[in-house]
């Protein structure tokens, strides 16, 4: 081991970068990782635990690495799906006791209505002339069809779909819309954007000032991604029936409907509250964390509107995430435990035809997240949420 080098990082002369010139990578961890634990006096023994190519991940995944935490993994299921993508039963990596109750009606339906990554860049010109001058530029068909041709000069599979400009004095926005099939596509829309962005500086006025102007919007709680969809805007929903409702919820249809009345919808708009529904982020978070997705994302997913109405045929409850972005390629994918949790849902890596993968893993999503409201609402209903707290300590 580099005495030397550690000591220097231990007193910040060198960045911990520095143990990269370590001859493998697994010395550059272990250098940085005692650099860590003398400065601070901790043995870290539990993060030394893992069981992924630490040379992979560090290229693709991590900086600095010195270590892993770990996440307990449940399961629930099969939750049984009849979507577009996915059909059949599925084991689901988190824990949850509405799969049960949907299977026990049928299973949950699901389908992707929209499918859309963005990027939005933000310009400066002279005044409201120039404002609209790149508006009508960039609203123009041929000079599309060029921004098209140039950003997907970047990408193997991603498409730009269509452009949206917002103005605010001498600011305009310009929301870049693409397909990135099964990638969530962050990475991919950023190039692609920034490459198109040389085109419109090249013969406009406009000044560039950020590659991203916050329409996007990325990993922030914003109306543009309720009402426009960004990433999938899925939707899920079954049908309860009042015996299975009552024998396995311990509670009653017109129960579960009022607080959703009360707690998703109103609650959520006097709060002001974007996403109505009781805690779509928790089973995201879940997934996204279990499934090697981006878990900064569980933002978009809090989006979620939940719906519960009484019909003849019993209870419908549904959800709808307008900005759910996830993906099956890509990212922290490829590493060994979670690239192993989307096996276990059969969609990991790339699909066929390319996007599959991502819609039916969307869906699938959208069926546990289901589930989860359901599993809450009725708890609610019931008045078993505290005791069940107490009674597991969780």
């Amino acid at each position: 081991m580099h005495r030397e080098l550690i000591e220097k990082m231990k007193s910040s002369k060198v960045s911990f970068h520095e143990a990269d010139r370590m001859p493998d990578i697994d010395s550059a961890i272990l250098a940085r990782r005692t650099a860590v634990s003398e400065f601070t006096g901790v043995e870290l023994k539990h993060i030394t635990n893992f069981s992924f190519n630490t040379r992979e991940v560090t290229k693709r995944n991590i900086e600095n690495m010195i270590g892993a935490i770990q996440v307990p993994l449940g399961v629930a299921g099969p939750l049984h799906i009849t979507g577009e993508y996915a059909n059949g039963g599925y084991y689901i990596p988190l824990a949850t006791r509405g799969c049960s109750v949907i299977t026990a009606c049928g299973g949950a339906s699901a389908r992707i209505f929209k499918d859309e990554m963005t990027r939005a860049p933000v310009f400066k010109v002279k005044d409201a002339k120039g404002a609209k001058e790149l508006v009508d530029w960039v609203n123009n068909p041929v000079n599309f069809k060029r921004l098209k041709e140039k950003a997907e000069t970047t990408t193997k599979f991603g498409k730009l779909l269509s452009l949206t400009t917002f103005v605010a004095g001498r600011n305009v926005f310009i929301r870049f819309s693409y397909d990135t099939k099964d990638a969530m596509g962050m990475n991919m829309v950023t190039i692609a954007t920034d490459v198109a962005v040389d085109l419109i500086l090249s013969e406009t006025s406009a000044e560039l000032v950020a590659l991203s102007g916050n329409m996007c919007s990325d990993k922030k709680p914003a109306a543009i991604n309720v009402i426009t969809g960004r990433g999938k805007t899925v939707s899920a929903d079954v049908v309860l029936d009042r015996k299975t409702i009552m024998d396995k919820l311990k509670t009653t249809p017109e129960k579960m409907v009022d607080v959703n009345y009360r707690k998703n919808l109103i609650g959520s708009a006097l709060s002001g509250s974007l996403g109505m529904n009781a805690h779509a982020a928790n089973v995201a978070s879940a997934m996204f964390i279990a499934c090697g997705q981006d878990a900064a994302h569980a933002v978009e997913a809090s989006n979620t509107m939940t719906t519960l109405e009484l019909t003849d045929e019993g209870l419908h409850c549904s959800v709808t995430l307008p900005s759910l972005a996830v993906g099956t390629v890509g990212g922290g994918t490829t590493i060994g435990t979670q690239k192993e949790c989307l096996e276990m849902l059969g969609v990991a890596g790339a699909g066929n035809p390319p996007g599959a993968n991502s819609k039916k893993f969307a869906e699938i999503i959208a069926a546990a997240v289901l589930a989860g409201e359901i599993s809450l609402i009725g708890a609610l209903a019931a008045r078993h949420l505290a005791k069940a707290h107490s009674e597991h300590g969780r």
